[in-house]
Parts: structure tokens; C-alpha cells; sequence
């Protein structure tokens, strides 16, 4: 048996108990994790913004060590220190194929896969097919990214979703250039990585939107020139700081209709809006047809920062020990399983950046 946030019903209270995980299968790990940061796809999970199977241990982004190595496994042995990944994939399909493996359509397939059970013997389903919230999990051996013994677990787990998305939103999704201008649109843990890929791509200017003042000093402190709140005249703001043009770049980390639609108005013409933040169907962009043509301009979806984490966790990890990316700022809270209803009220406060839990 090990400890579980179990999440029951959309918008239910989380309840740690008790659950027995699955026997460790074939190409499977069991790993005991250290660390786990609270995503705001948790949250997105958690209200039914995105579709979850009940009753499910949310929570994605984790590290921690390998335990136990099921059969056919040959990359990994107990005693590893592995960060954990929720978008594994194939290797062998179309978009694998092809250079897309953040595209990969067998990525979600542990998603639909029950990995444990209750004590009153009902099926629990993993987020996002890792179940982070609990102290141990079986994942797939495909799923676990090994990482140096010396790297602190602790900071490793936000690797494992916020840093890789919001880094590479900027470098691999975007292409950020040196000299370009960039907006970053929403401060929780994904706006802040992005604010350090947009300096480590050598941007010269910026602009951190956020509503939140609280989160100003620590955006100035990790790579924004300006700090702004988003308002009607949020545009011009962005043009009178941008010589008149508007932004070559906006990275959109909130998933909002009208905060795409704020990216969008954000940059010049011929800029680019990358969409990072995963909304709801029922939340609809609009664009008239005169804008599109004469704007000139691109807006892209992105997925996981484009990431192949295989290649991007060990460039992110050079940058970490050469002092280049800071991890540990990123973490606002820390809390134990019992504090994961908590850290999904901050987030719905837009309070914070990202809450980490320490096992």
C-alpha cells in the first residue's frame, strides 16, 4: 500500500488514503517519488476543463528513484534517480517518425489504464498516466528520464513539465531569436520557465504580463525587462516599449479565449503567438477576416514545449549547473499530500507560481 491524493468527482475534495498499486509489468518501474509540482493541468483535470477517468491521483510533474524494475526493462536498474514523463513517446509512430514525438498519438495511453486500486477495491486511474500525487507509482520504463544522482530531486521534478514547456516553448516552438522582443502572457510555473528560455534565447527585451503584483519581482529577477498588467490598453503599452511595433513573439501560458486573443493583439505585424496554455472547447478565439490577412502574423499551438525530453532535459540540466536556469525560484509553496486541495485553491486565486510536493 502507499499514500495517495485520490481525487473521486470533477470538483470533488482530494482525500489522502490508502491504494494498492498494480504489480510492477513488463516494461514497467515502480518508483518512489521525492518531489511532485502542482500543474495548472492538474487543476484542468481536477474541474473537468480536460477529460479524467474517477477516481484518479492526479499530478504529472514528479521525480524520484526506481524501486523496482519490471521484465524486459534494460535502462534503467533500482536506485536510479529518474524525472517522469507524461507525454512518453512511441518512437514508432507517424509524428515519432517524423520529428513530433510531443505529437506522439500513443503518448496518452496509460491515461485510459488503471494503475491501482482503493482500499475498498475500486479502480484508480493516473494523470496524465503518471499519478504523481502518491508516494510511489508504476509508470512505463519509456516514461522515466534518467538524471545525475546529484541533482536534487526536489528541483528535478519541475523538469518534468513546467521547465521543459515553458523553455521550449520559446526555443523549439517559437525560435526565439537574439535581439527579437517577446511577451509572456501568464505567471504561474510554465510564464516563469519561459521568461528564462526568452534570456537564454537572448531576447532584449521582456514583457511579463501577469494580474498578480506579488509576482513582479520575482518575473524582474529572472530574465523580464517590464512587468504589466493585463488591461484594456494592454497593446500599447506593449507597442511604446517595442519602438511602435508590437512584440515579435507572445507566449501564451494561461489558456484563456481572451488571453490568446491578447497574445495575438500583442505582437507586430508578422509576429508570432505561441499557445501554450490548454483551454477549454467551449471557450472559442475570435478573429475577424481583415485582421488575419493584414496582420500578417502567426499563432501556433505547442505542445509540451515541442520537447523531445530524451534530448531537452540534458540541455536544461547544462544550463541549470552552469547558473543559467534557476529551478528552485519557480516553487512559490511546498506542502505534503494533504496540501494539494490547497495549492489548487492558489491556483484558482492566480496566486503563486508553482507548489511543490515534498514527499
Amino acid at each position: 500500500m502507499t499514500r495517495a491524493a485520490v481525487l473521486r468527482a470533477v470538483d470533488g475534495p482530494v482525500a489522502v488514503e490508502e491504494i494498492e498499486l498494480n504489480p510492477t509489468g513488463p516494461g514497467q518501474v515502480r518508483v518512489r517519488l521525492a518531489a511532485a509540482g502542482v500543474c495548472h493541468s492538474d487543476l484542468s483535470l481536477a474541474n473537468g476543463t480536460l477529460r479524467q477517468p474517477f477516481p484518479a491521483v492526479l499530478g504529472h510533474e514528479g521525480a524520484g528513484v526506481v524501486t523496482e524494475v519490471g521484465e524486459g526493462v534494460a535502462d534503467l536498474s533500482v536506485g536510479d534517480h529518474v524525472v517522469l514523463n507524461w507525454s512518453p513517446p512511441c518512437r514508432a509512430c507517424w509524428y515519432c517518425e517524423h520529428g513530433e514525438p510531443y505529437l506522439c498519438v500513443h503518448a496518452d495511453d496509460a491515461r485510459s489504464v488503471p494503475f491501482a486500486r482503493t482500499a475498498e477495491n475500486e479502480l484508480v486511474y493516473a494523470g496524465l498516466g503518471v499519478g504523481g500525487f502518491a508516494a510511489e507509482t508504476v509508470i512505463g520504463a519509456h516514461a522515466c528520464i534518467p538524471v545525475p544522482r546529484d541533482l536534487p530531486l526536489e528541483e528535478a521534478a519541475l523538469l518534468g513539465c513546467a521547465v521543459l514547456t515553458g523553455v521550449g516553448a520559446v526555443t523549439n516552438a517559437a525560435k526565439v531569436q537574439p535581439g527579437q522582443t517577446v511577451v509572456v502572457v501568464g505567471l504561474g510555473g510554465v510564464g516563469l520557465a519561459a521568461i528564462q528560455g526568452a534570456r537564454l534565447a537572448g531576447a532584449s527585451a521582456i514583457i511579463a504580463v501577469d494580474p498578480a503584483p506579488a509576482k513582479e519581482e520575482l518575473a524582474l529577477s529572472l530574465g523580464a525587462t517590464h512587468y504589466l498588467a493585463p488591461h484594456a490598453g494592454l497593446g500599447k503599452q506593449i507597442r511604446a516599449l517595442t519602438g511602435g511595433l508590437g512584440a515579435d513573439h507572445a507566449i501564451e501560458c494561461v489558456g484563456r479565449g481572451e488571453t490568446i486573443r491578447a497574445a495575438w493583439s500583442a505582437t507586430r505585424r508578422g509576429g508570432t503567438a505561441t499557445v501554450v496554455g490548454l483551454g477549454s472547447a467551449q471557450d472559442p478565439v475570435q478573429f475577424n477576416a481583415l485582421e488575419v490577412a493584414f496582420f500578417a502574423r502567426t499563432i501556433i499551438g505547442c505542445m509540451y514545449g515541442s520537447t523531445d525530453p530524451a534530448v531537452d532535459v540534458p540541455i536544461l540540466l547544462e544550463h541549470y549547473r552552469a547558473g543559467r536556469l534557476n529551478l528552485a525560484a519557480l516553487v512559490s509553496d511546498e506542502v505534503d499530500l494533504h496540501g494539494v486541495g490547497a495549492a489548487f485553491s492558489r491556483m484558482r486565486a492566480g496566486q503563486g507560481a508553482r507548489t511543490l510536493i515534498r514527499f
